[in-house]
């Protein structure tokens, strides 16, 4: 977990709710009143954010007692109590919803994220993450997937060089754009890897005549034609098979004998899973 980023992550969540107060507390609850809530499951499914609901409590109230009785990436039931919180009740209160929304929206994606990871156990083939995620969620998105058994793709723009589609039609064609990247990399001194994506054989071979690339993206490629270019690849880039993949074909493409399958659904359309934070 990085610090930095969820501090300022919970920061800014608890100012956006507050605002100049919880007035509906602050009106009905007498201040300094004590009380405790568990944090119940409502439907079955792989844990995950139970690492930064801890934060959430300590940020907004150190004195919170919070007693964990699952943790992240753990299978959880319907009726599971996978913590107690005690202490004051307007901490609990403000703490209550920005719990429940991160661990619901990082529970979904662990959970959906671990059905394909075991749909892949036969095969050499991870499953990969995208940067189609929820801005300024990236971080406990991504987190979410790592929890529930896949693999982060780049984080952002920064930490690889991927030319896509747009940026070869832009760049005047693959050769050009691979030729432009290599020269960024020398010019800046960064180490970055490179992926290309192709959209055919035909860009395919223009890539594997080339070389100076770490991975090769196959975008949109149907079954046979990706079983052709796993051919022609033999082995010499790290391969990513992307688009039309979902949780029903995901192992015909994984049979193909690619190293990666990139899902922008892990992230982008997951169904969250249904918690509850109770006062007992």
């Amino acid at each position: 977990m990085d610090k930095k980023i969820i501090d300022a992550f919970i920061q800014n969540a608890i100012a956006e709710d507050v605002g100049d107060g919880d007035h509906t507390s602050l009106s009905t609850i007498p201040l300094g009143t004590k009380g405790q809530a568990k944090l119940i499951v409502k439907e079955n499914g792989i844990l995950a954010g139970v690492e930064l609901a801890l934060e959430i409590f300590n940020q907004i109230d150190d004195s919170l007692k919070v007693d964990v009785s699952i943790n992240d990436g753990q299978e959880v039931s319907v009726g599971d109590i996978v913590l107690t919180v005690a202490g004051n009740t307007h901490s609990i209160l403000l703490a209550e919803r920005l719990v429940l929304n991160c661990m619901q929206r990082m529970s979904g994606i662990a959970t959906q994220t671990n059905r394909i990871v075991k749909r892949l156990e036969n095969y050499k083939t991870k499953v990969l993450d995208t940067r189609k995620t929820t801005p300024g969620l990236r971080y406990l998105e991504k987190w979410a997937v790592r929890i529930g058994g896949g693999v982060n793709h780049r984080i952002g723009l920064y930490d690889m060089i991927l030319i896509k589609d747009n940026h070869v039609d832009y760049a005047g064609g693959i050769v050009n754009a691979i030729n432009q990247a290599n020269a960024y990399l020398s010019a800046t001194g960064k180490k970055l890897q490179i992926e290309i994506e192709v959209r055919n054989i035909a860009e395919l071979k223009q890539v594997l005549e080339i070389g100076k690339v770490d991975r090769i993206m196959l975008d949109n490629f149907p079954i046979p034609v990706l079983k052709e270019a796993i051919e022609l690849i033999n082995g010499r880039f790290v391969t990513e098979a992307s688009g039309g993949i979902t949780e029903e074909n995901v192992t015909e493409y994984a049979a193909c004998g690619v190293d990666f399958i990139s899902m922008g659904a892990l992230t982008h359309s997951v169904k969250s899973l249904d918690l509850s934070l109770k006062a007992f």
